[in-house]
């Protein structure tokens, strides 16, 4: 019995001895004996959340040595899931085969020299940075999905198995070739800081981050990570860096290589770029809205960069945005709002010289930055002139260097501002009527950097003997909407060199809209007609009158419904006048139930006839600030159709705020309003800006011409505007002749008898609404009719004459 009771303590001892886990590593021993559910070292349940870059985020941990014998038992090991071990100075991780149900592993921040984990096929994390290791196997790790392996020794690492691995993080090791064309499921790659000279990333097409700064590659393939969102691939020997696939990239880092051009014209996504230490000579930012740091420093050989229309401000002290040690550095374009930062920054900036900075690109896309400047005055008194004479607002001048040519019109304030870059440059002002006038200088030329900046050049208009000329234009300050007030500006203007006083009168149409208010005091009113006196009009001066209108609803007899037009004629009397034809003005609106309040319109409607072809048509572009803060500045920006409309006529009319014109690229017209403060309160939110420009001559009947237009609040997005289009038709039917231009009609608007003066015989004539109703058909022997019995609005007739048939318009008062 006493042999049996011995035989069976010996077996006993021999199985708990084979249940013990061997465990050399003092310290490693201690950490897993220390295990508890106060500290952070194992756990026995996974979590459903992971951090920044995958890091575990586990809510409970479990102590190891439950039976509390001071070894650690197989069984004991096979419970637990994860183990956090880092910093404990281990030397050894024997012992670890043990835990053949661990999925996470973090042995980071110790002295590993070597890691067998072979048996721990469960493993899905593992963090295994800043030990000695000079190789790791994980070939048996086939469910490893993130591996973090920086900062050791490894000059190999064998991923070919590992085909679930979404993250890998290799970086500080001397690898000198690293194969991820079997891990299809990458989403992160960081293998900076290692010996490699070359990177095949074709079947990484998952990939979202990619780091591989400091190592020694010349090329490098992107084309297919359209996922990717950063890119750190600074201190290489790049030569080229396309990244014109990677349209989701937010940040990015390609400093210390050896590009000489960026190019992000698709990457609007990005918010940080460092593209410091290259070979640039130019960089343009100005199409990425939501950057928000960027860092260009120590280009030698940069002479430009363009900042503007970037959507976000530069922190208060410039933190986001650095640029030393750029010594050639000639021109920064920045947003009128960071101007006065961006020259602080130079201002204690090293070895970045005699750089200038601007909020205008049009003109001066790179190189030294000079000013000519001026003011324009009329000669009111034939003695020269001086600070007495009036203003002349609004001068166009056209600016070319012998390759580039633009054109400015200046406000409102009767002086201009020119910003160019370096060589010889032509002004040349233009009038709309250049007979009427004349001016000195009618040209000049300055030359830069000989010359001193700003440089000062005033312009002296005087008359050109007697001209009488007037002009009236209607606006439609808001929508019209049945039931609703409309607002109404009539704007008119002596463009000739004589002082006038006369009579403007307005037609509405009584039956749907009712008179609520004028801001000016009319002379006279009749049923759909008001009139006003006007006195001491002098040249180059304009008024107008603001008119408030109430729109029928569509209860109301007659109703207003969406999609009907209302029209209104206003007319200019004064001195007999050179050009009659914009003594009057048509104004066709369409009502609305609801609309854009940044829109764009033409004036004369979604139809003209043929016989305005070659006129005048006018636009009216509305904006509003439906922002949180006052809009600063406001950019109107509008690509003109040359085909169909002549640039070199288009002027401004009015506008809410002051503004200036600027016309470059042939056809990019821009309205611009600084400093305008547009509040974003509903009440005072409403701006916008009217111009006309004639069409092409060439146009038929079947033609359309369309405009639309770009508003930049404070240099955000731009907001893009209808596309309106205005159709050429012959409302009436027939074809009108080629003599149109033979004929005229007085007075126009006419009250009883209108006349024709014309070398042809007309011998009939009809009378159409503006629909193109016919009223009544009149024969006639002399070239006149009594219209006494019609009434007050716009009629169109229809002449027929020996040689054919005319179309002209007509305002009945």
């Amino acid at each position: 019995m006493v042999k049996i009771k011995l035989l069976f303590i010996v077996v006993f001892s021999t199985i708990c001895n084979a249940q013990i886990v061997n465990i050399p590593d003092a310290n490693f021993k201690a950490a897993l004996l220390s295990a508890s559910s106060t500290n952070h070292i194992a756990a026995i349940n996974m979590p459903s959340t992971y951090g920044v870059l995958g890091s575990m985020i586990i809510s409970g941990y479990n102590k190891i040595d439950v039976n509390n014998d001071g070894e650690i038992q197989v069984s004991e090991a096979q419970n637990i899931l994860s183990l956090e071990i880092n910093n404990k100075n281990i030397s050894n991780l024997a012992g670890i085969e043990a835990f053949i149900n661990l999925v996470n592993l973090e042995c980071d921040n110790n002295v590993i020299t070597s890691l067998n984990l072979t048996q721990n096929i469960n493993l899905k994390y593992l963090d295994c940075s800043n030990n000695l290791l000079t190789s790791l196997d994980i070939s048996q790790n086939t469910n490893l999905l993130r591996n973090f392996c920086r900062d050791n020794q490894l000059s190999n690492l064998n991923l070919s198995q590992n085909l679930l691995l979404n993250m890998l993080i290799c970086r500080n090791n001397p690898l000198s070739s690293l194969d991820v064309t079997q891990n299809l499921n990458l989403l992160h790659l960081d293998c900076s800081s290692n010996q490699l000279i070359n990177l095949n990333l074709n079947n990484n097409t998952l990939l979202k981050s990619l780091g591989f700064y400091n190592n020694q590659i010349s090329t490098i393939d992107l084309s297919n990570l359209t996922l990717l969102e950063s890119l750190a691939c600074s201190s290489n020997q790049l030569t080229n860096l396309d990244i014109s696939s990677n349209t989701l990239l937010r940040t990015l880092d390609c400093g210390n290589n050896l590009l000489t051009d960026l190019n992000t014209l698709n990457n609007t996504n990005l918010r940080s770029i460092r593209c410091n230490s290259n070979l640039y000579t130019h960089l343009d930012f100005s199409h990425l809205p939501l950057l928000v740091s960027l860092s260009f420093q120590n280009n030698i050989n940069l002479i430009s960069a363009n900042l503007k229309n970037n959507n976000e401000y530069w922190d208060n002290f410039g933190l986001s945005l650095y640029f030393d040690n750029n010594p050639n550095l000639e021109y920064i374009c920045a947003d009128e709002e960071d101007v006065s930062l961006i020259e602080d920054i130079l201002s204690y900036n090293t070895n970045t010289n005699n750089c200038h900075v601007n909020s205008y690109c049009s003109f001066t896309p790179s190189g030294t930055f000079y000013t000519i400047q001026g003011n324009e005055k009329l000669d009111s008194n034939n003695n020269g002139c001086d600070s007495n004479d009036i203003i002349y607002p609004n001068l166009k001048c056209t600016i070319t260097n012998g390759t580039n040519t633009g054109t400015l019109i200046a406000n409102n304030s009767g002086s201009y501002n020119i910003p160019v870059q370096a060589g010889t440059h032509s002004i040349t002002p233009i009038i709309e009527n250049p007979t009427y006038f004349n001016i000195i200088p009618n040209t000049f030329t300055v030359s830069f950097p000989s010359s001193t900046s700003p440089y000062n050049q005033d312009f002296c208009i005087s008359a050109n003997g007697i001209h009488n000329d007037l002009e009236i234009v209607v606006l439609p300050v808001i929508a019209a909407r049945p039931g609703f007030n409309a607002y109404y500006k009539i704007t008119y203007k002596n463009k000739g060199t004589t002082t006038q006083s006369g009579t403007i009168n307005f037609i509405f149409e009584d039956s749907v809209l009712d008179f609520v208010s004028s801001n000016t005091n009319f002379t006279s009113q009749s049923t759909g007609n008001l009139t006003w006196d006007f006195t001491n009009l002098v040249p180059f001066e304009s008024r107008e009158i603001d008119i408030v209108l109430n729109l029928n609803s569509p209860t109301e007899i007659p109703a207003l419904n969406s999609g009907d037009v209302l029209s209104y004629s206003a007319s200019i009397n004064g001195l007999t006048d050179e050009t009659p034809s914009n003594n009057s003005f048509i104004l066709n609106q369409m009502v609305v139930n609801s609309y854009d309040p940044n829109d764009k319109s033409c004036l004369e409607g979604t139809t003209i006839t043929p016989s305005m072809v070659g006129d005048y048509a006018h636009y009216l572009i509305r904006f509003e600030n439906n922002g949180t803060a006052n809009a600063q500045n406001i950019v109107v920006k509008d690509i003109i159709d040359t085909d169909k409309f002549d640039i070199n006529t288009l002027l401004p009319i009015k506008g809410s705020h002051n503004f200036e014109t600027r016309i470059s690229n042939t056809n990019k017209v821009e309205f611009i309003f600084k400093n305008i403060n547009l509040p974003f309160d509903d009440a005072n939110n409403d701006g916008y800006v009217s111009f006309k420009i004639k069409t092409k001559l060439n146009l038929v009947v079947g033609n359309t011409f369309s405009n639309s237009a770009n508003i930049y609040f404070d240099y955000n997005s731009p907001i893009v505007t209808n596309n309106y289009t205005t159709t050429i038709q012959n409302s009436l039917g027939s074809q009108e002749n080629e003599f149109i231009n033979d004929i005229a009609t007085y007075p126009n608007p006419v009250k009883d008898i209108l006349n024709f003066k014309t070398q042809h015989n007309i011998f009939k004539i009809e009378i159409y609404d503006i629909s193109g109703r016919k009223l009544s058909s009149n024969s006639i022997s002399e070239n006149k009719i009594d219209l006494r019995e019609l009434k007050t609005g716009n009629y169109i007739l229809k002449l027929y004459t020996e040689k054919g048939i005319i179309n002209t318009k007509i305002v009945k008062e």
